[in-house]
């Protein structure tokens, strides 16, 4: 099954006049791209992966567009506490997997809380070691007492795992790709993309703020509605859709990404215009460095 990352260069972009991409002001000096983290939530109920996606509010960055959940990493994701909250991966690990000195547990904590927060799936484990798959009545009072916190900036994910006995399920996700958004943007990310198995029995729902609509939906048919501009879908989220086309099951899948997130590299395209066409080039691109 190949990995796939790049577009064939050059490529031409038409940007979907639907999708609200806000652009700084000509002769700015870019904004510095601050960390964020997205997650490819999947499962595949009849022998074919589907992953959920939100449509953003249409005032927001990027609305309009069809995008996975994630955000702005928040200075709570890595306090000195957030090792004792989680299983399976250490500071030190997600670092290593990253490349960077310290902070990796941060995106990992990030893309738990970011998918709890935009579609109410919380990735964790119960005290006893099993999933938190099926919670009760009483439980999802709990979760959504702490999910309209969440959403109102209140930093209480570490409160709601101490309530409730639980550790975020940081092992359950791959690391798949890492976007940095282009310079003629205001708003600029440098944004990790990680993919996760959703829990069998958890419903996921947009919040109904930054995100209006949700579906579940296959790789395959997602690129095709992007393509006739049903589905408005920016570059990343195209080409990590790519990524995981043509897998039948999720086991595959995520053993696929997991075998390779050692290797992942960092893109940042590039933009010019071209015979009134804006033109974009990915890091290996022949002009890549012209520009």
């Amino acid at each position: 099954m190949s990995d796939k990352t790049n577009a064939k260069p050059p490529f031409s972009e038409d940007i979907d006049s639907s999708i609200n991409i806000k652009k700084g002001g000509s002769g700015e000096e870019p904004s510095a791209p601050r960390p964020a983290a997205t997650v490819l939530l999947v499962r595949a109920p009849h022998n074919e992966v589907e992953v959920f996606m939100i449509q953003r509010n249409a005032k927001t960055n990027f609305g309009n567009a069809w995008v996975f959940p994630g955000g702005k990493l928040d200075e709570v994701d890595g306090i000195d506490e957030a090792n004792d909250y989680c299983f399976g991966l250490s500071d030190e690990m997600a670092s290593q997997i990253l490349g960077l000195k310290k902070g990796g547990l941060n995106y990992w904590v990030a893309c738990i809380r970011e998918c709890f927060e935009e579609c109410g799936v919380l990735l964790a484990y119960r005290e006893n070691g099993d999933l938190l798959d099926d919670p009760s009545k009483d439980e999802m009072t709990i979760l959504d007492r702490y999910r309209d916190l969440l959403n109102q900036g209140e930093p209480v994910l570490y409160q709601l795992c101490k309530e409730m006995n639980l550790k975020l399920a940081v092992d359950r996700l791959a690391y798949i790709s890492h976007w940095v958004t282009p310079k003629f943007e205001m708003k600029r990310y440098s944004t990790r993309f990680f993919i996760a198995l959703a829990p069998e029995n958890q419903k996921a729902e947009h919040d109904g703020g930054e995100g209006v609509k949700s579906t579940w939906i296959t790789p395959e048919n997602a690129l095709e509605k992007g393509k006739t501009g049903e589905f408005p879908i920016i570059l990343p989220t195209i080409k990590n859709l790519e990524s995981i086309e043509g897998f039948s099951s999720t086991r595959d899948l995520m053993e696929a990404k997991v075998k390779f997130q050692n290797e992942v590299s960092c893109i940042e395209p590039k933009f010019f215009m071209k015979d009134g066409k804006m033109v974009g080039l990915l890091p290996g691109d022949k002009g890549y460095e012209d520009h």
